[in-house]
């Protein structure tokens, strides 16, 4: 591994640890009442931006490697691109890429699809139905169910999970309908493809990090063994949780099966073929463990059908789950941390539950586990189990904790947290909330600055993607609430407590978060890899 080796610079520059904070879903809004970063209180980010190295980066569509500008960022993309240091083809963009070549349908996954459906099995599709382009695209799923019909396939069932997170709090009715038209014209010469359960996805099926197991103990129940609320269809489903309670959101809604005659209509048997077409990999983990996992233990599935599981991707690369999938992942090579490890940096990650993957696993270039164990330091602060606008505190005291206790301790030369508040509470839509989510990360950083500065450090402050930059949207006069990501820029600050002026801005055109990784190599005082894209900032003359 020799030639994963940083070469230092030829006169030392590191003196403390460089600390990398990232907050998560705080970009650079329109500073107006809808942003909820500018109507916070932040004393210390405001004057943190006043400083020398500061600049704005670039988290969404074509610089995080998705299929096009109009697609926003998110954290799995932002944290891939902080650790890769250039540009690869993502979730969105390689499944598209898949479908168009054809390739997704020649691969030995597909096959079997088609070889279950052929010995008299149906085809069954679970996933998040929306446009979001986040965890999922309709249009892929169309592009699924085309090829069914294609193929003369006899029986598909659809398993739609309702976002309301990635795309408008109430829109799926938008979604649902016209794929419940869709399906109904797809059911010809003898074909039969129709809806057979759902739910929102906070609360059916989409957990992620072991989070919350009941929410996949409540898919697991809906689309395998038809037990919840009986509907006759998915939109008399929607409509109805709509008009029993008016405050529902798509992604809290209940689970609900479809049923015809008082049976539901498309329970999971022997024999059959699943497909979770999901591209995004943080909450498609568990449910595809439920399904491939011999000794599953997590909850009693009750009955557990012998099945061929495919996800759209394969979601954890050293775990391998699941073990059959669709679309190859992107191959994230040479990554920051296997270059820090070779050198023989020690680092420290850290964050809460909802976080910790991303300033790991998706760190790492979508790889499970240490790199060198001897070298890093991973810590997983447990999330609440709440929602998070009750919360939005969340646990940043805690990682703020740890970290000046690693900063103290003088082990680590290198520190990488998330601190989720932004994101998370931004996902809510409530405004106070993401106020105070906001305000929360500000306290940290007054915390972090004082022990960074005493060990003579240097602190780096970005963020993967924005969110809480918008907390709503007005159209004629009338706010809705806004829950997705943002395509807003996200702010770069550094903060150099050598007291030597060493580092000044360099001159890079499009500024993104693939530049992030050459920047760490500079602060840390080795020459970036030659292939990642250029460091933001260079050393000035004399160092």
């Amino acid at each position: 591994m020799s030639d994963f080796k940083l070469i230092p610079y030829p006169v030392p520059v590191l003196n403390g640890p460089v600390v990398a904070v990232i907050m998560d879903g705080i970009g650079i809004g329109p500073q107006d009442e809808s942003d909820g970063v500018h109507m916070a209180y932040t004393p210390v980010l405001d004057g943190l931006m006043q400083e020398k190295l500061v600049t704005r980066l670039k988290a969404h569509g074509l610089a995080v490697g998705l299929p096009s500008d109009d697609d926003m960022g998110n954290s799995e993309v932002g944290h891939n691109a902080l650790g890769a240091g250039r540009v690869f083809s993502q979730g969105a963009r390689l499944v598209n890429e898949a479908i168009e070549s054809g390739t997704i349908f020649a691969g030995k996954a597909w096959q079997e699809v088609e070889k279950r459906a052929v010995s008299g099995g149906t085809v069954h599709f679970i996933g998040l139905v929306s446009d979001g382009n986040v965890h999922s695209h309709i249009d892929q799923l169309q592009a699924l169910l085309d090829r069914c019909a294609e193929k003369n396939i006899g029986r598909v069932r659809v398993h739609g999970l309702l976002d309301g997170r990635d795309v408008g709090q109430k829109s799926a009715l938008d979604f649902f309908a016209p794929l419940e038209e869709r399906l109904t014209a797809l059911s010809l010469n003898g074909r039969d493809f129709r809806f057979a359960s759902g739910g929102g996805r906070m609360v059916t099926t989409m957990d992620r990090y072991g989070a919350n197991w009941q929410v996949v103990e409540n898919g697991w129940k809906a689309h395998v063994l038809g037990e919840g609320r009986f509907f006759a269809s998915a939109c008399e489903a929607i409509r109805t949780y709509y008009d029993e309670d008016p405050q529902m959101t798509d992604q809290y809604m209940q689970s609900f099966v479809i049923v015809e005659n008082g049976r539901p209509v498309g329970t999971i048997e022997d024999g059959d073929a699943v497909v979770f077409f999901n591209f995004r990999g943080d909450r498609a983990i568990e449910i595809s463990r439920a399904f491939d996992e011999p000794g599953f233990a997590e909850f009693d599935r009750i009955r557990v059908p012998d099945v061929f599981y495919a996800g759209m991707m394969q979601y954890d690369g050293d775990a391998l789950i699941p073990k059959n999938y669709l679309v190859e992942p992107p191959a994230i090579d040479r990554t920051l941390g296997q270059y820090l490890c070779a050198t023989g940096i020690t680092s420290y990650a850290i964050s809460e539950t909802q976080k910790f993957g991303h300033v790991t696993y998706f760190w790492n270039g979508n790889r499970s586990g240490y790199i060198d164990e001897n070298l890093e330091k991973y810590v997983e602060i447990p999330s609440d189990k709440v929602t998070f606008d009750l919360r939005p505190w969340m646990k940043s005291a805690d990682i703020t904790d740890a970290v000046i206790t690693a900063i103290e301790s003088g082990k680590y030369r290198f520190i990488r947290m998330n601190y989720p508040n932004g994101d998370m509470v931004g996902h809510t839509g409530v405004p106070v909330s993401v106020r105070i989510a906001v305000e929360t990360v500000d306290l940290a950083l007054a915390r972090l600055l004082p022990v960074v500065a005493k060990a003579g450090g240097t602190l780096l402050i970005t963020a993967d993607h924005g969110n809480a930059d918008c907390m709503w949207t007005e159209k004629k006069g009338v706010r809705s609430p806004m829950v997705a990501h943002t395509k807003n820029p996200v702010p770069l600050i550094i903060k150099d407590f050598s007291g030597t002026d060493r580092f000044q801005l360099a001159d890079v055109k499009h500024p993104g978060l693939v530049n992030v990784a050459a920047t760490i190599c500079c602060l840390l005082g080795y020459e970036p890899p030659a292939f990642y894209e250029p460091s933001l900032v260079t050393l000035t003359e004399g160092h």
